[in-house]
């Protein structure tokens, strides 16, 4: 039975991206060694890493006196080495749920952090209405997609300081005007490569001017220097965010995977509003097209686990919904086809059916 990939992260990636990684694992470019045991610093490798970051900068149309480098640590890393680096006064955070609150609890660490706009008082069902955005911040800090509640903000907000964004979960699926930002961050395993690897934008005029002594891992410099290799980065997964970026731009670039996300959005979305099972938990105006969460609807709440047994038996992978939110969630990222969310749209009709 073919099976269905919707799980939120580590997720689906294209077909040829597996592939291709799977045969360097084997033997990295015909050195009879796998890409799993060759050193970093091998001649064959520093191309792997250089092409790499040109092709982000290439696809998100990066201006000049930017850095991209490549991480460990995940984007919860980022959440205390963003403040280390940046915060030298006062930052802003937008809390728009789980992930932008484990943000903004690490940025106090550092200095005075103020709560900008906040949707948790509607259980972050919607993306917060930010009214006023005080211009003596050193930075505004914005999660662009929320992968447990299910919203999404896609466009580049005016702010009359600089942003910085986490973009773990839609980083890749549409243009972003990178030249609004201070620093964006995203943890790889959504939309650019298997889990292991983070990405780090950064502006290079912004960088040291904290003033405070960072310890030589933490200070963004130590790696922009040293090109991603102070130390031993994730060889396997910088190796298959490569092969994803080739992927990405052979299909036209994020331009194309916007309308693609828009398309499958339009189709899951449109099954969830039109089935007498099931509604959608976001406001229409702030739903996700990476992560789609609905629930069942209230006369049929005893039919849940049903459903995720039916589903599974479908072939339907990764659609329980986040543990502390419940219901289903079904991640389309840039990887995802028309074949599997029509797969999970005839599911959903299927049930309906027998009910």
């Amino acid at each position: 039975m073919k099976k269905y990939n919707f799980n939120a992260g580590p997720s689906m990636l294209p077909r040829e991206v597996i592939e291709n990684t799977a045969k360097q694992i084997l033997d990295f470019n015909g050195s009879g060694l796998s890409l799993m045991e060759i050193s970093h610093r091998a001649a064959d490798f520093k191309p792997v890493v250089d092409e790499a970051v040109a092709l982000i900068k290439e696809l998100l149309d990066i201006p000049q006196g930017y850095s991209v480098i490549f991480l460990g640590g995940g984007a919860s890393l980022q959440f205390m080495q963003i403040p280390a680096n940046f915060l030298v006064h006062k930052a802003g955070y937008v809390n728009s749920g789980t992930w932008a609150k484990k943000a903004m609890k690490e940025a106090k660490h550092f200095g005075e952090v103020v709560e900008v706009a906040s949707s948790a008082d509607a259980n972050y069902t919607r993306l917060p209405e930010i009214k006023e955005i005080p211009s003596d911040l050193d930075y505004l800090h914005i999660t662009t997609n929320n992968t447990i509640f299910g919203t999404e903000l896609r466009k580049d907000i005016d702010a009359p300081v600089p942003l910085i964004a986490d973009m773990s979960s839609d980083i890749m699926s549409r243009p972003v005007d990178v030249s609004k930002y201070k620093a964006i961050y995203a943890g790889a395993q959504k939309n650019m490569a298997m889990a292991g690897v983070t990405v780090v934008i950064l502006k290079d005029d912004a960088l040291g001017l904290s003033g405070r002594d960072l310890p030589t891992m933490i200070d963004y410099r130590t790696h922009v220097d040293k090109g991603s290799m102070f130390n031993t980065p994730p060889v396997v997964p910088i190796y298959s965010l490569l092969e994803t970026m080739r992927w990405c731009k052979a299909q036209g670039g994020v331009k194309e995977m916007a309308r693609r996300a828009e398309e499958r959005a339009k189709v899951v979305y449109g099954e969830i509003d039109r089935n007498k099972l099931f509604r959608g938990t976001v406001e229409e105006g702030s739903r996700s097209l990476m992560n789609i969460c609905f629930v069942m609807n209230d006369e049929y709440k005893e039919l849940e686990k049903p459903f995720l047994d039916f589903a599974t038996s479908r072939g339907m992978v990764g659609i329980k919904g986040h543990r502390s939110v419940g219901g289903f969630r079904a991640s389309c990222y840039n990887a995802q086809t028309m074949e599997g969310v029509n797969a999970l749209v005839q599911t959903m009709k299927d049930f309906e059916a027998q009910h």
